[in-house]
């Protein structure tokens, strides 16, 4: 598999700016990160592709960063176990994902 090295790069600059941790420690994670988001993507579509769902899925954090919010009161489609990279042991957490359905302009 290639992996793009400008982007882990640049991840690796943005996690030893914002953690302050050693640039070693910081391209560790990065690397990390990197080998884990594909993993993570087939982890996603498998359990897409379980619960039946078509439309387009987010995260909650992932509709904010794109400029929605979460419709309060809203459950989750489907939920998968993904690896958490940035902290550098490949920790494995629970990510929920919502619908283009349940959710609305974030309002200024």
């Amino acid at each position: 598999m290639k992996y793009n090295l400008r982007n882990i790069m640049l991840k690796a600059w943005e996690l030893f700016r914002k953690l302050e941790i050693s640039f070693a420690e910081a391209l560790h994670r990065a690397w990390v990160s990197a080998k884990a988001a594909p993993v993570n993507a087939e982890r996603i579509e498998a359990a897409k592709a379980a619960a039946g769902i078509t439309e387009e899925t987010k995260t909650w954090s992932g509709w904010r960063e794109a400029g929605y919010e979460v419709i309060h009161g809203s459950k989750a489609l489907f939920g998968c176990d993904l690896i958490y990279g940035s902290k550098g042991d490949g920790a494995i957490y629970k990510a929920r994902f919502f619908g283009a359905s349940q959710v609305q302009p974030i309002a200024a």
